[in-house]
């Protein structure tokens, strides 16, 4: 939070040493650190003067509102569709405050809209659908909308540490975060630079990042 005058004067000595140690995070880079920090706006409705920090932040280290609306879009498959819609109204706001044109975005093709073949592993998809065949078709239709890596497409390494983010954040700490530990590891972040992303994440609730790491620790240990 950026203000001329704090709030709170030791509160804002509190913010400031905290965000100190975090930004010396040297695995993570200025764009993951912007999508971690959105992503917790999201999860957690901080989106008044918080969220438009943090998206002031991006823009100076060269992140565009057009990668946070790729972020956005990507989150609401795990954050649900009307947090995300939330973060997406402020957007536009701050968009329009700062003079930036909306920026143009390609339709998705119309077979990812409708009914097709599943891209999720076959063993997950069996499992959704032993839990209910129409919640499976609803991952399936999820994922296939979130298959495209072209231009302009968050990275598959981007895509997971904003993934287990959301699993930190709501404290889903079992299968999905393992798969989403998973996805990260696959777009080629080390188990390192996962470490990192739990460390920048304590910042938005150290108990939660305690719970992820003795998660975390346990998946590594086991692969």
């Amino acid at each position: 939070m950026t203000t001329t005058e704090p709030l709170d004067l030791v509160f804002a000595q509190l913010a400031g040493a905290t965000a100190g140690h975090l930004d010396a995070i040297s695995e993570l880079t200025d764009r993951e650190k912007t999508f971690l920090r959105v992503t917790a706006d999201v999860c957690q409705s901080t989106l008044g003067g918080v969220f438009a920090a943090h998206v002031r932040t991006g823009l100076a280290a060269g992140v565009s509102t057009a990668d946070v609306r790729e972020l956005l879009r990507f989150v609401s498959y795990d954050t649900g569709y009307h947090a995300a819609a939330e973060g997406l109204e402020r957007l536009a706001g701050l968009e329009a405050e700062l003079g930036i044109p909306r920026p143009a975005a390609e339709p998705l093709p119309e077979e990812l809209l409708s009914a097709g073949p599943s891209p999720l592993p076959e063993a997950v998809r069996a499992r959704l659908a032993e839990l209910d065949p129409q919640f499976a078709g609803y991952f399936d239709l999820q994922s296939r909308m979130r298959s495209g890596h072209g231009p302009g497409t968050l990275s598959e390494r981007e895509r997971g540490l904003a993934s287990l983010s959301v699993d930190i954040h709501y404290q889903t700490l079992a299968d999905t975060f393992r798969t989403h530990v998973g996805r990260a590891l696959r777009g080629g972040a080390a188990p390192e630079d996962v470490r990192a992303a739990l460390r920048f994440n304590a910042q938005f609730g150290v108990t939660r990042a305690w719970h992820a790491w003795e998660a975390l620790n346990a998946f590594l240990a086991e692969s």
